[in-house]
Formats: C-alpha cells, structure tokens, sequence
C-alpha cells in the first residue's frame, strides 16, 4: 500500500487550540487507551466522522504530513480488515500542514475542507 502524503485526525477545537501552544497534540481518551494515535485518511473520513462524530460541532480536522511521522506511522487492520493510520508516538504540530473547524450533522454527514485529498 502507497502511504498517502497527507493522513486525518479529528480533535475538539479545545485540545486543537491547546496543542497550538504546547506544540504537541495531547491524545484522545481513545488513543490513550489503545496506546496509538488513531488517524484516517482521506477515504476512511466519512465513515470515521459518521461513526464516532455525529451530530457534534466545535471539531477540528487536522491535515498531517506523513513524511514528518517516520517509521511511527504504521498503517494496521481495523474495520472489516482495512489498513488504517496509527502512530505510535506524540503527534508534533510541526507536522500539521493543514487545520479547519469542521461539524458533523446528526445524519453523520460533513463537509469536508477542499484540501482534503
């Protein structure tokens, strides 16, 4: 599987705005329990949003650069056996190319930013 150039993580605007500060995204209840950061990539995120977002506002969508994840990124099955993003360290802000406010309506659909690809 070629690894994507950019991969998806879905935050509060909350933790967004604090990891501006520190430069470091602190992990979801999720990611700590599971001891990896969950990511998406631009296929997988309708479905992540449908799914574990709906009818929530005040979310950010975060656009990572895989390039700056190294050999902490590694890409493992999840639903129905699909590869999916996790990375196995602190995500560093540097690595944030792109960041927008997003909602997700009570139907689970989300209008994604246009830089999602």
């Amino acid at each position: 599987m070629p690894v994507p150039e950019l991969v998806y993580k879905i935050v509060t605007a909350e933790l967004a705005d604090a990891a501006e500060r520190s430069g470091v995204l602190a992990p979801m209840p999720v990611d700590r329990s599971d001891g990896y950061v969950h990511l998406s990539t631009a296929a997988q995120l309708p479905e992540t949003l449908a799914l574990h977002f709906r009818g929530r506002d005040g979310l950010v969508l975060l656009a990572v650069g895989t390039a700056a994840l190294g050999e902490a990124l590694r890409f493992e099955p999840s639903r129905r056996g699909e590869l999916f993003p996790h990375l196995y360290a602190p995500l560093a802000m540097a690595a944030v190319v792109c960041r927008a406010g997003i909602a997700v309506a009570a139907d689970g659909s989300c209008v994604l930013p246009e830089w999602v690809r």
